[in-house]
């Protein structure tokens, strides 16, 4: 449990160093490693806190049903029930920001789907085929207009 906390210490540092609206962290792309690199914290985290509850909950359960254990007995109380819902929110929340690197893992303006001709279209346009993933030719690209996506 103690290395949970740890690791979720150094998660939330790392996901506060990349997030895009603070200065410190250098480049966008640093800010997504950083970001990624959060995420897998937060990960390890919710796979130790799981683990250290689901440990305590055996030996409790363990404790309870044997009939020759004779000091005090205990049940599964809020507080494991607390720890495997944080754990699994923090798996949750490392997948998220493991899954969000879309500044330094894109193929963004690499290709372009060309889509289904429809019985409007030209078929004559620099010999495409339906549905699918072309290189876009530098002299097609056109700057976009200042209310482009208006």
């Amino acid at each position: 449990m103690i290395a949970a906390v740890c690791l979720g210490f150094f998660g939330a540092t790392l996901a506060l160093l990349g997030m895009k609206c603070t200065k410190i962290g250098g480049s966008d792309t640093t800010k997504s490693r950083l970001t990624v690199l959060s995420g897998f914290h937060f990960l390890l985290s919710g796979i130790c806190c799981m683990t250290a509850c689901s440990i305590y909950a055996r030996r409790i359960t363990a404790d309870f049903f044997d009939p020759l254990f004779v000091k005090q007995k205990f049940e599964l109380g809020a507080a494991l029930f607390i720890g495997w819902v944080g754990s699994v929110l923090c798996i949750l929340g490392g997948l998220v920001f493991c899954l969000s690197a879309s500044e330094s893992f894109s193929l963004k303006g690499k290709y372009r789907y060309t889509g289904a001709p429809s019985f409007g279209t030209k078929h004559s346009q620099h010999n495409r085929t339906a549905n699918s993933l072309q290189t876009e030719p530098r002299e097609l690209r056109r700057p976009l207009q200042r209310n482009a996506y208006v």
